[in-house]
């Protein structure tokens, strides 16, 4: 090799080691404005799609700008022939795997299209799970529970899954409360004091709108059902979307528990009722040293004292 072909090949090396830091630098430049295009958006409006949709850009960008890279080096035919030209085991292992982060990524993109929740919404899922909805990725959607408790949901399951979103379409944050009394209290009482004491929290506002008006309210309770044991109490509290949710609820039932405690109302308490017979006898004692022919004549006996009674 004579130094004309060495200064060749330092001079490609160097001509490829640029437009690497070139092409690095034209990524980071694309998702510098990517995420300034979605920021002021999101100045103007909060919306789950929108930050669905910047992820999404970005990993197009990223992937894009790898899948250039590669063809820098080796021409973009053979970077697809090395990607699909594997064993068909290979192929079928990575097919299989990206099942799932292809269900998560489409089922992301029907919740930003149809939002059935949205940021801040709180919601309340099938198996039991509650909680703020606080971000989306293009894998899962991010709820927040108690404090700083996360919970991360893929998009696919949460997407299959029955909910309730207690502040659809709404600024407001809303509960939902069951307060159970005894079989003998008032219900009516109940009711009017458990909506006082609603009322009378600093931390809920009216948000039940009037229909045919701009007017918002406080629900009413409901008396929903009876149930074996005790009788049962629905109501939904709302209140503003700063306020973290276990607040409400712990204010909220210890001013309805003490509003029961103070106007006499009950609680059910789970009990048996055992009922005894009128008539008490008492079994008579069996010697181990008797025989069973003994033991049938005595029962023949007791029974022929019951029939002449």
């Amino acid at each position: 090799m004579n130094d004309n072909d060495i200064t060749v090949n330092i001079s490609i090396v160097i001509i490829y080691v640029i437009a690497v830091c070139l092409l690095v630098l034209l990524i980071w430049l694309m998702l510098f404005i990517n995420r300034r295009f979605f920021s002021s958006i999101q100045k103007k409006q909060q919306g789950l799609h929108l930050k669905f949709f910047q992820r999404v850009s970005s990993a197009i960008i990223i992937f894009g700008g790898a899948l250039l890279g590669l063809s820098l080096i080796g021409g973009v035919d053979n970077v697809w022939q090395s990607l699909l030209g594997g064993t068909a085991v290979v192929t079928a292992v990575l097919s299989f795997a990206a099942q799932d982060i292809v269900k998560d990524i489409l089922a992301g993109l029907m919740i930003s299209i149809y939002k059935p929740i949205e940021i801040g919404n709180r919601v309340e899922l099938e198996d039991g799970t509650a909680g703020i909805v606080k971000d989306i990725t293009m894998r899962h959607v991010v709820l927040q529970g108690m404090d700083t408790t996360y919970i991360i949901i893929p998009n696919s399951k949460l997407n299959s899954m029955k909910l309730v979103n207690l502040s659809f379409n709404s600024k407001l944050r809303a509960a939902a409360f069951t307060f159970r009394i005894a079989y003998d209290a008032d219900v009516e009482k109940a009711k009017e004091v458990i909506k006082e004491a609603v009322i009378a929290s600093d931390i809920s506002v009216p948000g039940l709108p009037v229909k045919g008006s701009d007017e918002l309210v406080y629900a009413d309770v409901y008396f929903k059902a009876i149930e074996v044991g005790s009788l049962k109490l629905e109501t939904t509290v709302y209140y503003e979307s700063g306020t973290r949710s276990e607040v409400l609820i712990s204010d909220i039932n210890t001013r309805v528990n003490e509003a029961f405690r103070v106007n006499g109302i009950d609680k059910p308490y789970m009990y048996v009722n055992i009922i005894e017979g009128q008539e008490e006898r008492t079994l008579p004692v069996i010697k181990a040293e008797e025989s069973a022919t003994d033991i049938e004549r005595e029962t023949r006996q007791t029974a022929r004292k019951k029939r002449n009674r």
